[in-house]
């Protein structure tokens, strides 16, 4: 979770410069809709609580190595990615566990995808304008670009989503029933 974390915190200062998506699209929205991928797949094979300790230390993580992988100390946007970036993954990611879990036992895509979806405009307004506002930088056309591409990728990930989740709890009952025996 933090490595995709500050991957996609070192991605997101890169804008797309192929077809003209440059103030549009950032390379970091393809990277970090894998944590909401992540968080899902703890809430539904190990409940909510596992999935908010893994959203803890992702944070952690996250928050440490981004200060020192990729944030200049003498580039003050750089450092408002840091910030934003961490204050808009705690509070997203926590909302996607809330609303995984009120979800999960509806049919088994609901939970993921509406999290996600939720999760990922939440996150998207809140870091852009935490990292961008006021510097120049077309910040609301690259959160639509982000988001659009994230939104894309929630669709997408619904496919791992349904696969793993049987292979973690396969793997989950079987962990089980050996600390039983």
């Amino acid at each position: 979770m933090g490595l995709v974390v500050v991957l996609s915190n070192y991605l997101v200062q890169f804008p797309i410069q192929y077809f003209g998506l440059n103030e549009i699209l950032t390379y970091g929205a393809f990277s970090y809709p894998i944590t909401f991928l992540i968080t899902d797949l703890a809430n539904r094979a190990y409940g909510k609580l596992v999935a908010r300790k893994i959203v803890y230390v992702g944070f952690a993580i996250g928050v440490v190595l981004t200060l020192f992988v990729s944030t200049n100390f003498s580039d003050i946007i750089s450092i408002r990615i840091a910030i934003g970036s961490g204050v808009a993954f705690f509070i997203a990611q926590n909302l996607d566990v809330q609303i995984f879990d009120s979800l999960r036992k509806k049919i088994w895509y609901a939970a993921p995808l509406t999290s996600s979806i939720i999760g990922s405009i939440t996150d998207t307004f809140l870091f852009f304008s935490i990292a961008f506002y006021s510097t120049g930088i077309p910040w609301v056309t690259l959160a639509f670009g982000d988001l659009a591409v994230k939104l894309f990728i929630a669709l997408v990930m619904l496919v791992p989503f349904r696969l793993l989740i049987k292979k973690i709890k396969d793997f989950s009952e079987s962990s089980v029933s050996e600390i039983k025996n």
